[in-house]
Formats: structure tokens, sequence, C-alpha cells
């Protein structure tokens, strides 16, 4: 993304925005740096922390509207529909130029060059897909087993699920009930459904390895304090791996998220719960670890790492989440760093390090019931995030260099 080109765009947009509009740039008197306002639809929103969210070329931003499926041009700073109507969008493609969704039961891809759209295949009954592996040939979600209706209506009359009284308490409710779960691929091409895996825990967060087309992460969901939580397994249902052991009571980890190269997993973890703060990292090859420790107000809902691995970043956190943080409303950039000095060179320890923390944009006008949910442009110069700092959501990006 070229800095000039950037900012004669931004201009050009300042000009043209409505006053009612909120602002299409500013500097952060706070933080010093440059932030800007991606889309001009109210209502958009980039996606989840450990979705895909651009396309291969890494030229485009896709994000979501109400009206359906958008891209942003990063350099142009050029905007165009691509799906309309309401779908639930999966992921970008990480070799060609389509977008995943799905709309009425079913799965679909769409070019965003050509315009081009394909059905997959129908969705199994109470099912769902989440993610689509690196070579595009697969998707996987899960669904739960039993007759649909049946299911829904004993499960609304234990388990108000669709209507919580509060997350909480929907997560506690919902890992209780045991229901049977099935882990499945589907086949772009043809649409063929495998089922991979079978548990009456409960199965989510499925996500492939943006490398490695037959490797899968998963997790045991629940309260985070009560579950194993973080797995791998091979696409064909072979070696599910778990990959972080519980040392200590309401030792907790979660928010796992892949390197671009597909070599490390990341996760949040917590020793205990809401009191000592790390974010972790896994070597899928060797099994090495290192806790890189952070302070309270540094903690974040999510965290995300750069193309090349050498910076991260955190969505803050207002003082209801986990770390009850009195100063954590901010978008951050971290620097990792190891320890020069670790001790006895055993390769079962776990090394150490620590983030070091630099704020990019103050969030205290966002409301926390919606995620900010950041990720690394492709050419690391911009951390992207969605907001609803002026009231409605936009998506915006921030200036990693001041």
């Amino acid at each position: 993304m070229r800095t000039g080109i950037l900012l004669l765009s931004l201009i050009a947009l300042h000009a043209e925005t409505p006053p009612s509009s909120p602002p299409s740039y500013w500097t952060d008197p706070d933080t010093g740096h440059r932030v800007v306002r991606l889309t001009n639809e109210p209502g958009s929103a980039s996606l989840y922390f450990n979705q895909n969210g651009y396309t291969a070329d890494g030229k485009n931003l896709v994000y979501t509207t109400p009206e359906g499926i958008s891209v942003l041009d990063l350099e142009k700073r050029e905007a165009r529909s691509v799906v309309k109507g309401r779908v639930r969008l999966i992921d970008a493609g990480r070799k060609t130029p389509r977008v995943y969704y799905s709309r009425d039961g079913a799965l679909f891809w769409t070019d965003t060059s050509t315009g081009e759209t394909s059905k997959i295949g129908p969705l199994p009954p109470r099912g769902s897909i989440a993610t689509v592996n690196a070579d595009e040939t697969l998707l996987a979600g899960t669904y739960i087993e039993g007759d649909s209706t049946a299911a829904n209506a004993a499960a609304s009359q234990a388990h108000p699920l669709d209507q919580p009284r509060n997350k909480g308490q929907m997560m506690e409710e919902r890992w209780a009930s045991r229901q049977p779960m099935a882990m499945f691929t589907m086949r772009v091409d043809t649409g063929e459904i495998k089922i991979i895996h079978k548990a009456n825990d409960w199965l989510n967060h499925l996500l492939f390895s943006p490398a490695d087309p037959g490797l899968l992460l998963f997790c045991h969901e629940g309260p985070w304090h009560k579950v194993d939580r973080l797995w791998s397994i091979r696409t064909d249902g072979s070696k599910p791996i778990k990959l972080h052991q519980r040392t200590m009571a309401m030792e907790i980890w979660g928010h796992e998220f892949w390197s671009a190269d597909g070599k490390t997993i990341w996760y949040d973890l917590q020793t205990p719960r809401g009191e000592d703060f790390w974010l972790a990292k896994y070597s899928v090859d060797s099994g090495a670890r290192t806790w890189y420790h952070l302070q309270r107000d540094e903690w974040s809902i999510h965290f995300n790492v750069s193309k090349d691995g050498t910076l991260l970043c955190g969505d803050g956190g207002d003082p209801g989440q986990v770390a009850r943080a009195k100063n954590g409303q901010w978008i951050y950039l971290f620097r990792p760093e190891e320890r020069k000095d670790q001790g006895l060179k055993d390769p079962a320890f776990v090394q150490t390090g620590v983030l070091r923390a630099e704020k990019l944009v103050n969030m205290a006008k966002h409301q926390y019931r919606l995620e900010p949910n950041v990720s690394f442009t492709p050419d690391q110069k911009w951390v992207v995030f969605r907001s609803n700092m002026f009231g409605d959501t936009y998506v915006f990006a921030v200036e990693v260099a001041k």
C-alpha cells in the first residue's frame, strides 16, 4: 500500500464525506498514529480475527455489509459489492480470488474478480461450515446429530440457547447439554461430506492451517476453565492431538490462531484465569513452546500476528472483560522479546519472553459489545479493526509507523 496514493485517496474521500459521517482519517492525539476509515457503509464489518479476510493476491480486504459481501482495493481505496443478500461469510480463498459463504442452508463460492458463482452443496441439518483449507479443496464444519426439529424443540425447552440471559450462562448450559456432534469435511468440487470425528463435547472454532491443506485446529468449547480447549486433527480423522495441558486450577487458554506460514499456533493463556496473562506459541513441527508475558491492561480479547511473524497486535478490552483492565481500551502493537537467559537448556521446558506494547488507537469511545477483531494488512503496514466508536459500525485501519 503506497502512502502517497493512500493520502490522495483519503483527501478525496474526506471532501466527499457528508458532515454526519465519521471522519475519514485522523491522527490519534494519544498515540500519534494515523487512523483511516476504510468503509463507507454503516453496519460494515471486517471478519472475525482468525478468518482470512484478504484475497489471495493481498490486494483486497473482504468485508461484510448489511447488503452482503464487498471487497476494498487497499491501494486505490475503491470498494465494490461482490455478493448480494443475507449470507454468512466464511473465508477468502488463499489460492484463488474466491470468497466462500453460506446462504439458505447451502455453501457457495463467488469469484471476486469475475463474479462467477457456484453452489458447492447443502449443509447437513443443524450444521455449519467454519473454514476453508489452504488449497481450497475442502471446507470443514460441525453439526449436532439427531432429528433437527425434535432436538431443537428439546433444546429450547431445557437449554434456552437462542436467547441466553448472558454469554457465560449460555456457555455453561450448552457445554452441559452433551449433545452428540460430528465434525465433517466437504469437498469444494463435489459437495461430498465426510465425517472425520464424533464426540459429545461441544466442537467449535474449526480453523485450517494456512499452509497444510490436511491439518485442522478445533476446540472443545464451553467454560474455558472446565474444558481442554485446543486440539488439532488430520482431515482423514487421524492424529487428534491435545495441544495444551492444564497444570493448575482455573488455567484457561483459547482464541487460537495460526502464523501465516502454518508453522506456529498462537493462543491466549491465563495462569490462572484473570490473574496472570500470556500469549503462548506452539511449534507444529517440534512441539516447542514459548510464553510471552503481558500486563493486565495490555491483555486483549483477540491477538493477531504479522505475515513475517515479527509483530503482534491486540484489540484490548474494557473493565467487563476477564482481565478487568482499568485502562485497557486500546488497539495495541506488540513486539515479542524472548529472555536471553533461559537457564537450563531442556527442550521440554517452556521458554519465556515478554510482549513490548505500544498503543495505536484510543478505544475509549468504543463499546466492547462489538469486538474489534484486529488483523494486519498483508503488507504489514496497517492494523485493521472494526469499531462503533462513532455509533454505527465501520472498518478502520491504523498505521503501524508513526
